[in-house]
């Protein structure tokens, strides 16, 4: 988990996700110099399986998930935002499922609920069973600005980490370029099941490629085709 002045939700997500783990798991929180209560909030919870590391200047989202996957321990790593609440099942239903299948990085759907928790209906395409090993779409709708992949909906085995981690300082969504690194490597699941609620409040308004002006539309093009390239040559390096 990433955070950053979370004061005012953390602790509704983080004991969501402690009712689904077990004594042997760990939740690592890696705090982005928030100005607020954020790492109080948390270490307050006093749970010998959270783990707190502070960012010494701010980095931002991206390179406090690369730092927090760099530092679990886990054979099976999930992706968590500071402000939704995981489902119950979500857990054992996602790493079973993604032992079942063999695939390195499985990736589910999730309901929306605005900031008192209320349903919201927000157009998004989310992912679909029917197309985990269809590999080449994936990646091709990830360069035009399908909104498929969430992190907060992602697990992934540890062999993945050296593939994606570090995560270079030009990607702008971890989001992205987990979903790049999998699908490239052909070992990808999606499953159609919804396994958390996603929070929708003024301070995290989810952006598409499709809502951005010209730019930076081309701007997220040109990082996509360096992001494939550079994965491409990591695994060539991994392989070796």
């Amino acid at each position: 988990m990433a955070t950053y002045q979370g004061e005012q939700y953390v602790e509704r997500q983080l004991r969501s996700i402690l009712d689904e783990l077990g004594p042997g798991d760990e939740v690592i929180v890696v705090d982005d110099c928030s100005r607020d209560r954020t790492p109080d909030v948390v270490e307050s919870l006093c749970d010998a399986r959270i783990a707190v590391s502070r960012n010494p200047v701010n980095r931002r989202e991206v390179h406090s998930f690369g730092r927090a996957i760099e530092l679990a321990r886990g054979d099976i790593i999930f992706l968590a935002d500071q402000d939704d609440v995981w489902l119950p099942g979500r857990a054992q239903l996602m790493t079973t499922r993604l032992k079942e299948s063999g695939a390195d990085l499985i990736t589910s759907n999730f309901e929306w609920m605005d900031a008192s928790e209320q349903p919201l209906d927000v157009a998004f395409d989310g992912v679909s069973s029917a197309n985990s090993k269809r590999h080449l779409n994936n990646i091709v709708d990830i360069f035009v600005g399908k909104t498929n992949y969430f992190g907060c909906a992602m697990a992934f085995r540890r062999e993945l980490v050296p593939l994606i981690t570090p995560i270079p300082s030009y990607v702008e969504s971890h989001d992205l370029w987990i979903a790049l690194a999998a699908n490239l490597v052909g070992s990808n699941l999606h499953i159609d099941d919804k396994t958390l609620r996603k929070r929708r409040h003024d301070s995290n308004t989810t952006s598409t490629v499709s809502g951005r002006p010209l730019v930076r539309k081309l701007c997220s093009r040109w990082i996509f085709v360096r992001s494939l390239i550079d994965l491409s040559i990591r695994r060539r390096r991994l392989a070796l």
